[in-house]
């Protein structure tokens, strides 16, 4: 993860906005998390991720996807699906995911 956002990107494009607080068992998480980073980088259309988290313990990832079509295969692919399933039973307390069509995108960076 880069401690810098991603630029933006030309719209329209999906954000995909996960938000978590996670459990205090967090085994087998990070190797996980790897994982679905490395697979997400696989779908045609993904453009990046940024994520955040705070010392209390709520997380927000937004990935980023050219189209629908996308993130559809990201939802479905089987790998994801099986860790979706293991987050919800062992690593979080709660989780909220917000799907959005990016209309307007715009970035600044001082010089």
């Amino acid at each position: 993860m880069s401690d810098v956002p991603l630029p933006a990107f030309e719209p329209p494009y999906y954000a995909a906005i996960f938000t978590t607080v996670r459990t205090q068992d967090q085994d087998g998480y990070a190797e996980t998390n790897a994982r679905m980073e490395e697979l997400v980088r696989d779908v045609p259309g993904y453009l990046g991720m940024d994520h955040a988290q705070n010392p209390g313990g709520l997380g927000i990832t937004v990935g980023y996807f050219r189209d629908a079509e996308a993130l559809k295969q990201w939802r479905t692919n089987a790998e994801h699906r099986a860790a979706q399933q293991r987050g919800r039973d062992d690593w979080y307390d709660s989780y909220t995911l917000h799907i959005a069509k990016v209309e307007r995108s715009h970035g600044f960076k001082r010089a």
